[in-house]
Parts: C-alpha cells; sequence; structure tokens
C-alpha cells in the first residue's frame, strides 16, 4: 500500500542534500497547519537561528520564496533559487511553475515542505522536510564543502523552526479551548 505522493517529491524528487525533522506536537492536526502556514521566518527564535537570520542566511519568507503547492490542513512546499556560494547567499525567486525546470548553471534549488499528520486523537506529527539540488557539478562540489560546514547550523535552524510551529499550535489549541470553555 502506497500514501499519496509528496508534494516535496514532485518539485525536487532527486535531491543531492536533505534533511529531516520531525516533532510530536499536542496540538490538533488543523492548528499545527494553521501555526505553520502563518509562521513568518523572523518568529523563529533560538540561538543559531536567530544569528543565521541576522546575517541574511535565510532567504525573507514574502519576498524569496515561492509557494509551490498547497494542499490545505495536510502540507505545503515553499521553494527558492540560490547561489549557495558565500557565508551570506545570494537567493533567487523562481516562479511555481518554472520551479521544476529551473536549471541556471551557478543555483541550487530549495525545496521546504511542511506536512501534518494525526498522532492520536490530539496531538500532531509535524515535519519539517529540506532538500536542495544543485545545477552543474561545480555547484555541487562548493555546496558539498559548504553543506559538510554548516550542516549543524541548518539543522539548528530547522529544530528552531519545528519548535516554534509547534509552541504556536500549542497557544492557538489551548485559545480555542479556553474560548468554548467560557460559559
Amino acid at each position: 500500500m502506497t500514501g499519496p505522493d509528496l508534494l516535496i517529491d514532485h518539485f525536487l524528487p532527486h535531491p543531492h542534500f536533505e534533511l529531516v525533522r520531525h516533532l510530536i506536537v499536542d496540538a490538533p492536526v488543523k492548528d499545527t497547519y494553521a501555526a505553520a502556514r502563518e509562521l513568518d521566518f523572523t518568529d523563529v527564535r533560538g540561538g543559531v537561528a536567530t544569528a543565521a537570520g541576522r546575517l541574511r542566511m535565510l532567504p525573507e519568507c514574502g519576498r524569496d520564496w515561492t509557494l509551490l503547492g498547497d494542499r490545505p490542513g495536510s502540507e505545503f512546499a515553499l521553494g527558492v533559487a540560490g547561489k549557495f556560494r558565500k557565508p551570506v547567499i545570494s537567493w533567487h525567486r523562481v516562479e511555481a511553475g518554472d520551479f521544476t525546470a529551473f536549471e541556471e548553471p551557478g543555483f541550487g534549488k530549495l525545496v521546504l515542505a511542511v506536512s501534518v499528520l494525526p498522532y492520536g486523537a490530539h496531538r500532531t506529527l509535524l515535519t519539517v522536510h529540506t532538500r536542495v539540488r544543485l545545477s552543474d557539478p561545480e555547484s555541487w562540489l562548493k555546496f558539498r564543502r559548504y553543506w559538510r560546514i554548516s550542516r549543524p547550523v541548518i539543522g539548528s535552524v530547522r529544530t528552531a523552526l519545528i519548535r516554534t510551529v509547534a509552541a504556536k499550535a500549542r497557544k492557538r489549541a489551548l485559545a480555542a479551548y479556553a474560548r468554548t470553555d467560557q460559559g
């Protein structure tokens, strides 16, 4: 038995590099999904994540990222292209319809997918999945060096991101419970 294809598989099926983080969230799926969709990367806090944002290692959510696909209530994928050679990355917006075919030399593509699945009656399994693919062998070689050094930082940023979503989802769930419980 196989499930439906993931959006990330559609937009970046053969990554050179990937990183996945999972967290069980004490909030229903609808609240976790809403918290993830509403998240602004500037809300992500936690040591390395805060520093990375200040250094512009992270693409700006509204300007650089493109919403590639959305399955409301369960999964969405964002994409961005960039030149990953320098500590401060040069980001490039690519529209959803052009993303899969984008192969400009010197660039890489990054897809960040978020999915939510029920985990028991009132909890959610939250997954943040990142994939990267480079457009040419020289870019791949340079990024491989970068990945070896920066992977722990990128992992810390993804961990901070998933924890921020979880905290916002719990807050939403508690607010909804409090509203329905009031006389």
